[in-house]
């Protein structure tokens, strides 16, 4: 019955549909998951983001663009969108096939009412040898002010920043609904305060908007206990107008930041990290410790996809293996089949591990391969899903 589920209900979110595996072929799918789950690359499951509202009330240019992102933007209705419920659900599975991370993205997910009552049924969850979740959150920092000391009450451990800059003309151009970058920054400070931590802050460089703010940045973060790390402007989607010219490789803000600042490379934390480490040396030309560190995550000069570990779950339920994907597999289906929910578990368990031991996804991988003469986006292309539906 789970396979006969999975074989009709997985299906893309674009109008085409995904060819699965017939239930015939399904047969040692069915073997109970054991946390080591690998995709055809070898790749395990590890990370699950999970967007949890398609709204932001920022839009800013790389993401949500203002001509695209209008007042009248058909956003998905509520009833569409997964539960609490349905959520942890799903994230249960996930973890039982390997999933050691959770991150809470958006649009902007503390626009999601009563978001706490999800970490803490997130908090809860268990990986097969009995360790608690990485439980995080990625966030514009416009309501951290009011809700930090109650998502650290409900568990949650850590959060990312988004902020593009500490000029204050500088930072409302980019947001384009004129928000002082004073008040994320008092968002931070009461994210300290109630104990999430580490944060990151992440900073989306286009060249000519924002990268004279890349040393600010440095410069104000160092010693604060908070990690920066420069993005380097992506071809997310179709609304935010892309084109090569306008990023800036992480290898020259690197150059520029070393001529300035004493920096070292450090190694990666663990498998799969997408940015690469540089800490503040001491006199010695040892990591000080104290000082910090920043980052760089350069998917479009230096792809990370062979040690891509992430998977992505829309807000309505959509599942996608990569940021760039033009195709979805549809789990609300079968959370909402109307079966036991025993079977539906069985269900999505069936369903998890047939996509993931199909993936073979390396977006970034091929686009560098691409002859260096193709500067934009060709607009004939499939349709890829935006940043904002999905979280960075």
């Amino acid at each position: 019955m789970a396979e006969r589920t999975l074989h009709h209900t997985v299906m893309l979110h674009s109008a085409a549909r995904s060819s699965l595996p017939t239930p015939a072929a399904l047969a040692d799918a069915n073997a109970a998951a054991t946390g080591l789950l690998t995709d055809s690359l070898g790749r395990p499951l590890r990370d699950l983001r999970i967007s949890v509202t398609d709204r932001c009330n920022f839009r800013c240019s790389y993401c949500m663009p203002k001509a695209v992102f209008q007042t009248d933007h058909p956003y998905l209705p509520h009833s569409a969108l997964l539960t609490f419920e349905e959520i942890t659900a799903i994230t249960r599975q996930f973890v039982a096939h390997g999933v050691q991370k959770i991150r809470l993205t958006g649009g902007e997910p503390l626009l999601r009412k009563n978001l706490e009552v999800l970490i803490e049924q997130l908090a809860r969850l268990r990986t097969p040898q009995n360790l608690p979740m990485d439980l995080t959150l990625t966030t514009n920092g416009s309501l951290l002010t009011r809700k930090a000391q109650a998502l650290k009450a409900a568990g949650l451990q850590r959060l990312t920043v988004s902020l593009d800059g500490l000029d204050d003309t500088v930072f409302r151009a980019m947001n384009d609904v004129d928000f002082p970058v004073r008040d994320v920054l008092a968002g931070i400070d009461a994210a300290q305060r109630a104990g999430l931590g580490p944060i990151k802050v992440n900073m989306v460089i286009k060249r000519g908007v924002n990268e004279d703010q890349v040393l600010p940045m440095a410069r104000h973060f160092k010693g604060s206990g908070i990690t920066v790390r420069f993005i380097e402007f992506m071809d997310v989607g179709h609304s935010n107008g892309w084109r090569m010219n306008d990023v800036v490789p992480s290898a020259h803000l690197l150059e520029r930041l070393r001529a300035a600042l004493p920096l070292i490379a450090l190694p990666a934390q663990s498998a799969g990290e997408t940015a690469q480490r540089w800490g503040y040396a001491n006199a010695e030309g040892q990591h000080d410790t104290l000082a910090g560190e920043i980052g760089f995550i350069s998917s479009v000069s230096q792809a990370f996809c062979a040690e891509c570990n992430r998977a992505r779950l829309s807000t309505e339920g959509q599942l996608y293996l990569c940021l760039f994907a033009n195709q979805g597999y549809d789990l609300r289906q079968i959370v909402r089949s109307g079966n036991p929910a025993a079977d539906n578990e069985r269900a999505l368990s069936v369903a998890l591990r047939a996509i993931w031991q199909r993936r073979q996804d390396r977006y970034s991988a091929l686009r560098g391969q691409a002859p260096a003469a193709q500067e934009t986006r060709d607009s004939t292309a499939q349709k890829r899903i935006e940043m904002s539906y999905i979280g960075g």
